[in-house]
């Protein structure tokens, strides 16, 4: 049988841009293939092209990094087959392993040792229909929801769902940004405080200190 394998678009060492771990040393893992085409994606790059790699492969360049922290995402990196069991093999060498997912695929063959960062498309998206909400039900307070906002329209829809659903009392952190040039991060903000909303504010780290250059 031929050894599982997976398509990587690149894998490089950064600082995690976003989520509750922001500003961590951490190896990017970013699978190439996404089914979406959200309107403010940052990674179109990863859409096409690609080298297949082992998992062995995968495993052997993420531990010459000797970092901690393992960040596999896309494109949508749960839209590859093998997915699965990269996540496993990663966890198996001891990493503190996150997924950042769209959301839009089946969550329920994840390791529950992986740290699930799920997004929730708003509307202002384009792609909201693609929400799978059963993957509510997979989340543990082990994980977090993203929401990215476009307008005060989103903003509104996400804080209906967060209280629709008690997503801040699901996951360890719900997470809230502005779509990069669609937002003020400033009005954002004030949203959040004014509604004392139960989110986590953020700002991608990696847009502010490197013009959001891929391999960084």
């Amino acid at each position: 049988m031929a050894e599982a394998n997976v398509k990587i678009t690149e894998i490089f060492y950064s600082l995690q841009g976003e989520s509750n771990t922001v500003g961590l040393p951490t190896v990017f893992v970013r699978l190439t293939g996404c089914p979406l085409r959200c309107g403010y994606c940052d990674s179109e790059y990863a859409f096409y092209g690609g080298e297949r790699m082992s998992i062995a492969e995968v495993l052997e360049k993420v531990a010459a990094y000797g970092a901690t922290y393992v960040c596999v995402t896309g494109g949508e990196p749960m839209a590859q087959k093998h997915a699965p069991e990269l996540l496993v093999a990663l966890c198996e060498q001891g990493y503190q392993v996150s997924l950042e997912t769209s959301g839009a695929m089946a969550l329920d063959s994840v390791d529950t040792r992986v740290v699930k960062v799920m997004d929730l498309k708003t509307p202002g998206s384009g792609e909201s229909h693609r929400n799978r909400w059963e993957n509510l039900e997979l989340l543990t307070d082990r994980d977090q929801i993203k929401f990215v906002l476009c307008s005060r329209e989103d903003y509104q829809w996400a804080k209906l769902k967060i209280h629709e659903h008690c997503l801040h009392e699901k996951v360890a952190d719900v997470l809230m940004s502005p779509s990069y040039g669609e937002i003020e991060p400033r009005a954002l903000a004030e949203w959040v405080i004014e509604d004392n909303l139960p989110v986590r504010f953020q700002l991608q780290l990696h847009k502010l200190l490197w013009d959001d250059v891929p391999g960084h």
